[in-house]
């Protein structure tokens, strides 16, 4: 499959399609979401299997993303997209923009730099709505203006029993979507159906919304992007945790706390995960001319603990991958 392409500029709808695709692997499963522009690490050992479902509707994209391996997600839907998700099933907690995910909570909020991290079995919901259509909604539906924390991206609590309702009408919609004779081309039937489940998503939001916090989520992001980019500028040559506190001006337990609050782990096996996650991503492409030259681009000097360490976290040897080269994950999405 090809990669993806940046977030497009506002313009008009795009005509209605669908797409479903089952990935093994957590390059396939970023870009297997058309139009969006998706990075994502394994962070948790074992072989990773996912799936994307995605139902194009004017102004509006219906979506399922189940994945099996601990994530990273980093990614744009576009400044003009808004974004409604929920968890269906989960391991354990996940963190978006810093913040616990679990239960009933909703992750609301602008489709731009957006970071999340999932349990190692995960399932979520969502929508990305266009500001074009998600805006007049709003207003009718208020008699105001969106909320400035719209603007923001938050976890919110759902309203009691409105979870269990959205998960049911999210569901009931791709499945009848997905089903033969769907009425693609019924454009008032599927404008219907749209807006019955967008009011759904809205109405499942808290009355009251809390967004003291924000300040202290950033800071804290901040500081770890930092550190991650220090981490990264020398990838052949990692810097001790030492070094990296002194440059980012915070002590070991904090830069420690920080971590744990935005990707739920530490900063020594992110690091790892990462540069593991480089050198498959370079083995796979086909970019390195053996596993020994990939290893030591991504600062690996111990080839038997590397080789050990890469079959832990990704099910099978380097060498294995070399062999099996870049995997496509199908062709683009198919519209009706």
């Amino acid at each position: 499959m090809p990669a993806p392409s940046s977030p497009t500029p506002p313009g008009p709808p795009a005509p209605p399609w669908q797409w479903c695709v089952h990935t093994s692997d957590v390059d396939a499963q970023a870009r297997a979401q058309p139009q969006w522009r998706q990075e994502y690490e394994q962070i948790s050992p074992g072989r990773f299997s996912g799936l994307v479902h995605h139902v194009q509707l004017p102004g509006v994209r219906l979506v399922r993303e189940d994945s099996h391996c601990a994530l990273r997600q980093r990614g744009d839907l576009g400044q003009q997209a808004y974004g409604f998700a929920l968890p269906l099933a989960q391991s354990g907690p996940a963190i978006f923009n810093g913040q616990r995910v679990d239960g009933d909570a909703v992750m609301v909020g602008r489709g731009d730099e957006l970071d999340f991290v999932t349990p190692t079995h995960f399932s979520l919901i969502a929508v990305v709505v266009d500001a074009a259509l998600l805006v007049p909604l709003w207003e009718r539906l208020y008699q105001k203006p969106p909320s400035a924390w719209l603007d923001a991206q938050l976890v919110l609590p759902a309203r009691p029993a409105a979870a269990a309702v959205l998960r049911q009408m999210h569901l009931a919609a791709l499945r009848d979507l997905a089903a033969a004779g769907t009425p693609w081309h019924d454009n008032a039937a599927l404008a219907q159906l749209r807006d019955a489940l967008l009011m759904e998503w809205i109405e499942a939001l808290p009355e009251r919304v809390d967004a003291s916090q924000l300040p202290t989520l950033a800071a804290r992001k901040h500081l770890v992007d930092r550190a991650c980019e220090r981490m990264l500028a020398g990838a052949d040559e990692p810097l001790s945790m030492l070094s990296v506190c002194r440059e980012v001006g915070a002590s070991r337990r904090k830069l420690n706390y920080c971590f744990q609050g935005v990707l739920g782990t530490s900063p020594v096996k992110y690091l790892r995960a990462v540069r593991l996650n480089g050198v498959r991503r370079e083995l796979r492409a086909g970019r390195a001319g053996s596993v020994q030259e990939a290893a030591a681009r991504w600062g690996f000097r111990h080839l038997g603990q590397f080789a050990r360490d890469y079959k832990q976290q990704f099910g099978e040897l380097p060498s294995a991958t070399l062999r099996g080269g870049e995997a496509g994950c199908g062709g683009p999405p198919g519209r009706k």
